[in-house]
């Protein structure tokens, strides 16, 4: 598996993602300056300048034209991804701790912290391609106020849009997982998922999966039409981030020791690599070294030709998976071959009968 190592960022990697078509990465950093990336050579082709906070969160549209990137300085703003010029500033209350486009790019969704007397909020902002931007409105289509819960501040931590932009599937720092009307605001259900903060949810690409990622040492893959757990994939260390392979039944898992204690310890025991387990089931078959910080981002390509990785260390990595991983076949456990033997058997049994 050969790397490209991104060299661009100056701080800790927030997030990264490809482009629908996979080929472009976005990167986000607390540097405040986000990039973008060529994936067939690693080259840096530009920077989004303007932000004044830690960028921690990012949305490309369906075809590259448009960025949204939410940050610290409690703003989201809209980019024209060609010329890096700031098309308009959606401006909030606290710091904006996520962003996603809904399917179409018509409208957006963000979630932002807590601040002052200012609760946590989540918001929907109309953001019409065939309108002129300065014509938007900083006023969202949708405010819904997050309250305590007994008594304590309970901050969301990731947004996406379920398919069809039917609901907004929203991940909390108490291990909530919940889904709301995007019409109304009103709560349609609520789980708890795990035991620690959920740091990231992530769809597969047609949006019949979607992956958690926890503080409590675990990813889970769940159903997003009514929240049925289906596996749990087992680690140990906090796991940051976690992505669903296109073409392959595969996990990849990232993370690590918590970054207050990475510079008393090597990167052999911090376990920064990114871990690959079966999604069906469950056991981790592989790892890949590199990062010498926790990970806290990950994507793959569309294509599943590739992968990328952003670490504390301020670095991402773009791997590019071998000829034998991508023509391999995922082993058969023993029971499932008996199984088949045993079906071929019946088949050929009931052939002869109607012989």
């Amino acid at each position: 598996m050969r790397p490209y190592l991104l060299q661009g960022h100056e701080r800790p990697i927030t997030t990264v993602q490809f482009n629908h078509d996979g080929d472009l990465l976005f990167t986000a950093s607390k540097d405040l300056v986000p990039s973008v990336w060529r994936v067939e050579n690693g080259e840096r082709l530009g920077t989004y300048n303007g932000h004044k906070g830690t960028v921690w969160d990012l949305d490309c549209d369906r075809f590259t034209k448009r960025l949204l990137t939410a940050s610290a300085d409690t703003s989201c703003r809209l980019w024209d991804v060609r010329t890096g010029e700031c098309i308009f500033v959606f401006n909030h209350r606290g710091p904006v701790r996520g962003v996603a486009w809904a399917e179409g790019s018509q409208m957006f969704v963000t979630i932002s912290d807590p601040f002052v007397d200012h609760p946590a909020k989540i918001c929907v902002f109309d953001a019409p391609e065939d309108q002129d931007p300065s014509t938007y409105s900083e006023t969202p289509r949708l405010e819904i106020e997050l309250p305590k819960i007994n008594g304590k501040v309970v901050k969301p931590t990731h947004v996406h849009w379920t398919a069809l932009n039917e609901d907004l599937l929203v991940a909390f720092d108490n291990g909530q997982i919940r889904l709301y009307d995007p019409e109304t605001g009103d709560l349609k259900e609520e789980i708890t998922a795990h035991e620690k903060k959920i740091n990231r949810l992530r769809f597969n690409r047609e949006k019949t999966l979607f992956i958690t990622s926890s503080a409590d040492f675990t990813s889970k893959l769940y159903d997003p039409v009514d929240l049925t757990h289906l596996k749990t994939y087992r680690t140990d260390r906090p796991v940051n981030d976690a992505v669903i392979s296109e073409q392959k039944d595969h996990i990849l898992l990232g993370g690590g020791q918590e970054a207050m204690s990475v510079t008393t310890t090597s990167g052999k025991v911090g376990k920064f690599e990114t871990r690959f387990f079966n999604l069906v089931y469950e056991d981790e078959f592989g790892i890949v070294k590199g990062h010498f910080g926790p990970i806290n981002a990950l994507d793959i390509n569309p294509n599943g030709r590739s992968y990328a990785s952003g670490a504390e260390d301020g670095y991402v990595r773009l791997h590019f998976f071998d000829k034998d991983y991508l023509e391999k076949k995922d082993p058969v456990p023993e029971e499932d071959e008996a199984d088949e033997d045993f079906d071929e058997e019946e088949e050929e049994e009931e052939e002869k009968t109607a012989e």
